[in-house]
Order: C-alpha cells, then sequence, then structure tokens
C-alpha cells in the first residue's frame, strides 16, 4: 500500500451522532493480494503510487495519464487492454495494481425502469444505489457511508448504525458500475463516447442527446455527505474531471441533512448544486423528523442557503420535503414554507416526495389530494413545488431499504441501543 494510503489510513474523522461523536476510520480498504486499487484515485495520486513502485518522475506523469483515461473515459479494468502500454508495462502494472468494481451483492429492476443494486466492499460492508430513467435524463443516486448516524425518522437508512464512510474509490466505484451496467462505455467506433443502440432491439433503452442514459447524479444515497465531505469533494472532482467520465457540476446535486458549517466549504472546494433535506417547517416537528435540527436550527440552516455562495435564480437550492401524513402536511405547513423561503429570499424550489413507506415505519404517506392541496399553495406563494413520482416501489428503491430487508434490523432496536448508550454516558 503506498505511503499516501497508509497515512490515510491513520486518520479518523469525528462524525456526530444522535449521542456523541462517532470516529469513523478514512482507510483505503486494503486488498487481501496486497496490490494497490487505482479506482477513485485522481491523476496525482495515480502518479504518486506509480513512483513509489518504482517509476521514474517522467515516466509516472506519462502513465498517470494513459492510465487515467483507461479508468474513467473507457472504463476498462484489464493492463492487457491498455493497448498504449508496452507489454511489460502492462504485465508490471498487473503485479502491482488492479482496476476494481464494487462487488454486486444484489440487483434489481423495477417495473418503471428503475434499477436498484445492494453492493459490498472488500472489507464485507453493504451500501446501495439507485437509477432512476426518465424521458430526458437518468439519475443515479450515489451513497457517501455505510449506515447513517443521523437518524432521520422517516428514512430507512435511519434504521441502521453508521459503520464507516465510504473511500473515494467506493463512490467513484457506483458511477463507474452503472455506466458498466448501462453499456456506456466508449468502444470500437465509439470514440466520442456516445452509444450505439441494436436497432433491431425494441425494448433498448432510448439515450440523451448528449448519448447517455446516465446524465445526473444525486449524493442522496445512504449516509450525509458532508460529514464524509473529503472522500465526497475527492470522488466528485474524479467524476467532473473532463479527461474521464466528465460530468458537469451542474448535472450533479449534493444533498444534506444541514451541516451547516461544511456548507459554505462545499460550494468553495465542489461547486455542485445544492439540496437541503428539510422536511418541516416547524421546530418540534423537524426534531422529531431530523434530530439534527437539535443542533443546527431551521433558521440557522435556511440562513446558511441564502449565504450559499454558488445559489443563484440559474441554480436553485432545492429543498427537499417529504409529505407524511398529518405531520408536516397541512395548509398552514405549506404556507409557514412560503414564509420562510420568502423572508430569506432564497431562490429555491420545492421537490414534494411522497413518503415511501417500509416495514416499521411509524408514518403514512399524505394522501394525493392533501399533497395537492399542499403544492398548490406553496406555487401560488411564487415557489416551484412539483410533487415526485414515486419510483420502484416493488424493489423497495428508497434509502437503505434493500440493505435493511437483507439485515432485518428494526426501529425499536435501534431505539433500545440508543437508550442503553444514553444510560452508559449517565
Amino acid at each position: 500500500m503506498g505511503a499516501f494510503m497508509q497515512s490515510a489510513a491513520n486518520l479518523v474523522m469525528p462524525i456526530p451522532g444522535l449521542i456523541d461523536p462517532v470516529p469513523v476510520p478514512r482507510a483505503v480498504t486494503p486488498r487481501a493480494d496486497g496490490r494497490t486499487d487505482l479506482l477513485g484515485l485522481s491523476r496525482p495520486q495515480i502518479k504518486a503510487v506509480l513512483e513509489e513502485a518504482g517509476l521514474d518522475v517522467k515516466a509516472a506523469k506519462l502513465r498517470a495519464k494513459q492510465l487515467f483515461h483507461w479508468l474513467y473515459h473507457r472504463g476498462e479494468t484489464d493492463f492487457d487492454a491498455m493497448t498504449d502500454l508496452a507489454k511489460p508495462m502492462r504485465g508490471w502494472m498487473a503485479e502491482r495494481f488492479v482496476v476494481g468494481r464494487p462487488e454486486v451483492v444484489e440487483a434489481q429492476v423495477s417495473n418503471d425502469g428503475t434499477r436498484k443494486w445492494l453492493l459490498r466492499s472488500d472489507d464485507g460492508q453493504d451500501y446501495e444505489m439507485v437509477f432512476i430513467p426518465d424521458a430526458d435524463r437518468g439519475t443515479l443516486c450515489v451513497s457517501s457511508q455505510v449506515g447513517c448516524t443521523l437518524n432521520c425518522r422517516f428514512c430507512h437508512t435511519g434504521t441502521m448504525r453508521l459503520v464507516r464512510n465510504l473511500t473515494p474509490g467506493e463512490i467513484v466505484g457506483q458511477v463507474m458500475l452503472a455506466r458498466d451496467a448501462l453499456g456506456e462505455w466508449p468502444k470500437g467506433n465509439m470514440g466520442s463516447g456516445i452509444a450505439v443502440l441494436d436497432d433491431e432491439d425494441e425494448d433498448a433503452p432510448q439515450y440523451s442527446p448528449d448519448g447517455r442514459m446516465l446524465t445526473n447524479i444525486v449524493m442522496m444515497g445512504m449516509g450525509e455527505p458532508l460529514y464524509n465531505f473529503e472522500h465526497v469533494r475527492d470522488a466528485l472532482k474524479v467524476v467532473m474531471d473532463g479527461d474521464g467520465l466528465a460530468l458537469s457540476r451542474r448535472r450533479i446535486t449534493l444533498s444534506t441533512s444541514g451541516v451547516i458549517p461544511m456548507m459554505a466549504r462545499a460550494s468553495e472546494e465542489i461547486g455542485v448544486n445544492l439540496a437541503v433535506s428539510l422536511h418541516a417547517v416547524t421546530k418540534e416537528v423537524r426534531d422529531e423528523l431530523v434530530p439534527l435540527n437539535k443542533k443546527y436550527g431551521i433558521e440557522e440552516l435556511l440562513q446558511a442557503c441564502a449565504d450559499y455562495p454558488k445559489a443563484s435564480n440559474a441554480r436553485r437550492i432545492t429543498f427537499e420535503y417529504v409529505m407524511i401524513r398529518d405531520k408536516n402536511d397541512s395548509d398552514e405547513d405549506a404556507r409557514e414554507l412560503v414564509r420562510l423561503l420568502r423572508k430569506y429570499k432564497l431562490p429555491a424550489k420545492v421537490n414534494l416526495i411522497p413518503f415511501n413507506p417500509w416495514p416499521g415505519s411509524d408514518y403514512e404517506c399524505s394522501t394525493p389530494d392533501r399533497i395537492r392541496a399542499f403544492s398548490s399553495i406553496v406555487f401560488e406563494g411564487g415557489i416551484s413545488a412539483p410533487v415526485r413520482t414515486p419510483r420502484g416501489r416493488d424493489i423497495m428503491a428508497a434509502c437503505g431499504q434493500l440493505k435493511s430487508a437483507s439485515e432485518k434490523k428494526s426501529r425499536a432496536e435501534l431505539d433500545r441501543l440508543a437508550a442503553e448508550k444514553q444510560a452508559a454516558l449517565g
């Protein structure tokens, strides 16, 4: 393992939990065969490991450029297929390095075309990703952590303990695996990156004008991205690099439950679109639904959104609002939402999300009539409030549902463990 990887393995990142900070190792997962996985590494990092393996500076720089192209532009995992490397160099690479992919534990396809994968890391940790196709775009929902520390009451991931942060390679690996599954790597005459479909396959998916199904990424999967900031930042920089995966920052959205100290830094160092999990307009209800609200309140959060450097009418902040029956869906709630967004003069869009039920949940989805009434009030207040169409319900495509179903975790168990921990702390 390279020196910079070893140093990374020795660091811990304090992550605020429900009760106290939880130290989470920030390590590149070591491989049993001793080889270094290049997946997720930037060009400078690839160059560094090549130098450490014995190449001189000039050779390492050239080979890093070539490897970056093969890894991220062509999606190649076999060194033998990297034809601009001499055969002895290919063998030398294969002895020392590997280009990995997450292990697929389970893959499901919904009746509506939504795809969901349960993935497993080299150290046996499970996490998820979801691909949602639409007429004009295809969105990949990417996880940033194994489990989550925030315990949002409506979220299935909240029933899981936080295990650790995902590494940059595990985050980038989700995008790579989706491209694999969708057949979106340049092949043959596809030097432009535009896919060629079989004209005789009537069921083949239709590609978007830029030639790809996967057009957008949302960091809305398992975990809180801003509690794994460095790894999320480094992974997204690889994803946005024009010589590789080349996704525009305008097509990437980072969702946070409101980790205020990291929001400005996210704008400066990543610069992607921001989505905020709001879900309530009063302290009492948001404290229940999003416990982080007890630390960073609604007004403080909205002020941080107003100060977000990248926010503008062209790049509105998206507020996610899960519609929960008799909890946050009244006309009064809708009017208060309009008042708050107007008060802070926010360039905002509100995504109204019908609650996706899961076994053991304490909540029910708002009725369609109630959701329409809520949306109308917000629209009349001059704020866009589209209702998100539920997707993938037949495959439990909401965050954490596939993993949770495989583990049979329960909210009651989580509450019991939290109570025991609180008692132990006195």
